[in-house]
């Protein structure tokens, strides 16, 4: 983590969020909604998306340097996201918070939906704003799929359908999903969540902030 260039009282007055890079546009689209001034963003990699045993041990020295430091107010911008429990362990280590849910995808959703439909969901694979902005870079390159696309019935023969979950209307967006959906032969789905539970769980840990 960079280090920040500020005095101690104004590192202790601010809240610290540590979160996933896939959901920082977000975040920060949501801090200037709500008008979270004193809401700091610093990211872990994007790509412990597909590394989840990393996530803990670098949140952990995350924590560990931003309190170092002088943050007093620390919030992990993460669910669970198949850490398996373990970054509860941080979170309690450290005494702080994290977002409540098992992914991204839930919580962008939101809880109570989430619950209704995740069963049904299981055959599924979702897709978020900043999967279609970096389809190319998370799945296809990766994944060789530009050099073997007869390898997409290997990784994704299972599914059976893509559903899109969009924080924003942007037609742009809309078309690499569909198109993606197209390309691994699955049935689409668009669903407008917004942004889900992210704004109430920042605006708490913002509103526990400043109580403190």
């Amino acid at each position: 983590m960079a280090t920040k260039q500020k005095t101690k009282p104004e590192i202790e007055d601010r809240l610290l969020v540590i979160g996933c890079g896939m959901i920082a546009r977000e975040v920060l689209a949501v801090k200037e909604r709500l008008g979270l001034d004193h809401l700091e963003l610093t990211c872990l990699p994007a790509d412990f998306h597909f590394r989840p045993d990393r996530i803990a041990p670098a949140m952990d020295k995350a924590i560990t340097e931003a309190k170092a430091e002088g943050y007093r107010h620390i919030y992990v911008g993460y669910a669970d996201c198949g850490t398996g429990g373990l970054l509860d362990r941080v979170c309690e280590k450290h005494s702080v918070e994290r977002i409540v849910g098992p992914h991204c995808f839930a919580f962008y959703q939101g809880a109570e939906a989430y619950a209704k439909v995740g069963d049904a969901d299981m055959m599924s694979f979702y897709m978020t704003d900043f999967l279609c902005r970096q389809f190319d870079a998370f799945f296809i390159k990766p994944l060789g799929l530009d050099r073997h696309p007869e390898l997409v019935t290997d990784y994704f023969g299972n599914y059976e359908k893509l559903i899109y979950l969009a924080q924003t209307d942007d037609p742009a967006l809309d078309k690499v999903a569909e198109d993606a959906a197209k390309m691994l032969g699955l049935v689409y789905e668009r669903r407008s969540t917004g942004y889900g539970d992210l704004p109430q769980a920042l605006a708490n840990a913002a509103s526990a902030a400043a109580d403190h």
